[in-house]
């Protein structure tokens, strides 16, 4: 007895994002709510909500990062390079905070700061460069994003 495979029927959101998006964009300038795909798009939704946030926290670690090299590594280090990474991460956070300022509560949570903190910390400590280096337990000046994007601590 041979059995018949039936072909699995797929949405175009399972086919081609790009394409599900433009025309779910076309549906809702239409105002056509009737033939909306709601459950896929309250998932993009949420995974934008997401992915915004992860964004945010990804640079602000690395921003914690290169702060900590610029305060506490000393002597024969070239300073510039950390110092335009940690330019270049204060734009791309204070971008994202002007996309979204409601972002700016996330970023100024204590609890996700200390998780960042001891984050950065876990990296430097893994680089053979700075393993060696005492870097504090714990982060010894403002944690406010404000001062975080603006204030630099080495001076």
């Amino acid at each position: 007895m041979t059995q018949v495979i039936k072909p699995q029927t797929t949405t175009l959101y399972d086919r081609d994002l790009a394409l599900w998006i433009k025309g779910t964009i076309g549906q809702l300038k239409a105002r056509n709510f009737e033939e909306l795909d709601i459950e896929n798009l309250i998932e993009e939704l949420e995974c934008l909500a997401r992915r915004d946030r992860r964004e945010l926290e990804s640079s602000i670690a690395t921003l914690l990062e290169h702060l900590l090299k610029r305060c506490y590594v000393k002597s024969e280090y070239d300073y510039n390079g950390w110092e335009e990474t940690i330019e270049r991460s204060r734009f791309e956070i204070k971008q994202l905070l002007k996309q979204s300022p409601s972002l700016k509560c996330h970023a100024n949570n204590p609890e996700l700061f200390e998780e960042l903190y001891r984050y950065s910390l876990r990296i430097l400590r893994k680089n053979t460069d700075y393993n060696r280096l005492n870097f504090p337990e714990t982060w010894q000046f403002s944690q406010a994003i404000d001062d975080l994007l603006n204030v630099n601590f080495w001076e």
